[in-house]
């Protein structure tokens, strides 16, 4: 695959990035693409390695040496191909997955992996500048029909693999616009809408229907539903966001990070003014969270033109390199610094917030935090203890809870009369994603908790597989099996 000895003549090279003073005066995609001689060079940095593997990495089991191969011989259009094969969208995850298949790569034993993200992006990218992504709807249609709860990753890929076996199918959305986190949780500088668009479009014209402000259980009726459609998916994501309960917490001023993102995506859209939205204008922001949606508040909140920008995880700082328990070809827990936080931002970590303060008025004026630290002993949980004389007090008028998301809400749940596991998710089986209640499935975060892009487009590929299965009794749509990999 590849060159032969590429991996020995090339280093890894990735796409640049505008400045970021230039950069945060906008909200537009930031980054500058690699020229193809140089895309032709880091795909033939893939090794021929005997066993990749990149493909127990990526969860979608994307075939990357084969497109790597394909690159560097300049076949694009065989790339193409080749990555539709595994992935519905590789236009979302070559711009948002943090690319396991890379960590895993042979190459990053002792070397800078390849850099399979990039090139997938600029394989769907040459793919749709061509025309050769079009719409490829079904030549027979079964009688069956199927509802999806949901249009996010997960749904999306869903509906698609459905809709390819034949079935009808509906997606039920209960925004103003299909996409769910893509479109509502991600800023539009880590990926502009229209790509989202461009792709419901061809959902749409191979026969999939979308209803939006549709909200199953609320406008909605989820047993009329289950009564009209022969089966059920639920992809609507784990979406109840964690707390913080500490005095102060009703304060004006603090609040949840995807309140934030979701009304600024929608004045980047032009669906409201700038005026209502939840803004960082002239104020001193702290960011509570650590992790990409962390990172969104930071650039978004530079965006708006800040006064200071501070990031808090109660975490430990995690290490430059791999660490010593997580050998390669696992997940690690790395230090991750990304575009947002090269923007503009002061990070502290080992910090835990005890206490929000406010005025008269009730608004946020500060908040009050101490350094803590972590006892690791073997076979117990972490013990997290507070560091005595480390009391600190910091001015703040906007807290943003970037804490994760605890798990599913309980609305469809109650409606269908579904089990919910003890992280508060959907109950389905991991073999067939089947809940307690006869035709009705889940897939995503929804199933599975909170998790990545990429794993949503592979439960909806696998949950979409199960319920053909169920409808006709066999399918001819892929499986894979994915019992062995890493739970990132």
């Amino acid at each position: 695959m590849g060159k032969t000895t590429g991996f020995l003549e090339f280093k890894r090279q990735n796409e640049s990035y505008i400045e970021p003073k230039k950069r945060i005066e906008n909200y537009k995609e930031f980054t500058v693409p690699l020229k193809e001689d140089k895309l032709k060079d880091q795909g033939a940095r893939c090794m021929d390695c005997g066993i990749p593997f990149c493909h127990s990495g990526c969860p979608l089991g994307n075939l990357i040496p084969d497109f790597n191969d394909k690159v560097y011989k300049g076949k694009w259009k065989e790339a193409a191909e080749i990555l539709h094969k595994t992935n519905n969208f590789p236009e979302f995850t070559g711009r948002l997955c943090p690319a396991p298949c890379e960590e895993a790569c042979v190459l990053g034993i002792n070397e800078d992996p390849v850099t399979i993200e990039n090139i997938e992006k600029n394989i769907v990218e040459t793919a749709f500048n061509e025309g050769w992504i079009t719409a490829q709807p079904p030549k027979v249609r079964t009688d069956k029909t199927v509802a999806v709860i949901g249009s996010g990753p997960a749904g999306l890929a869903a509906a698609q693999q459905l809709n390819r076996a034949g079935h009808t199918v509906t997606v039920f959305e209960r925004d103003a616009k299909v996409g769910g986190l893509l479109r509502y949780g991600i800023p539009d500088f880590k990926m502009e809408k229209n790509v989202i668009d461009r792709r419901v479009a061809i959902l749409e014209e191979e026969g999939i229907t979308f209803k939006t402000n549709a909200h199953v259980g609320v406008n909605v009726d989820a047993n009329q539903l289950k009564n009209d459609f022969d089966a059920v998916v639920l992809c609507g994501g784990a979406t109840v966001r964690r707390n913080i309960p500490i005095p102060g917490a009703d304060l004006k001023g603090v609040t949840q990070a995807m309140d934030f993102l979701k009304l600024n995506n929608q004045y980047v859209d032009g669906l409201v003014d700038f005026k209502d939205i939840i803004s960082a204008k002239g104020k001193d922001v702290i960011v509570i969270g650590g992790g990409d949606t962390g990172s969104d508040c930071i650039g978004t909140s530079n965006r708006h033109g800040a006064t200071s920008v501070t990031n808090f995880e109660i975490l430990n700082k995690p290490t430059e390199g791999r660490p010593a328990h997580q050998p390669w070809p696992y997940w690690p827990m790395k230090l991750k610094t990304t575009s947002s936080h090269q923007e503009g931002v002061e990070r502290f970590f080992s910090i835990s917030t005890k206490e929000f303060l406010g005025d008269k008025d009730g608004n946020l004026i500060g908040l009050k935090t101490v350094e803590v630290e972590w006892i690791f002993k073997p076979g117990e949980r972490p013990q997290l203890n507070e560091l005595p004389n480390t009391e600190k007090t910091w001015e703040c008028n906007l807290a943003l809870l970037a804490l994760g998301f605890t798990g599913a809400e309980k609305t469809l749940a109650e409606q269908f009369g579904l089990n919910m596991d003890f992280r508060t998710n959907i109950e389905a089986s991991t073999k067939d994603y089947k809940t307690n209640i006869p035709g009705v499935f889940a897939a995503g975060d929804m199933r599975r908790g909170q998790s990545l892009i990429v794993w949503a487009i592979s439960e909806g590929r696998q949950a979409a597989y199960h319920i053909d299965t169920y409808l006709m009794g066999e399918s001819c749509l892929p499986l894979k099996d994915d019992s062995d990999l890493p739970r990132v």
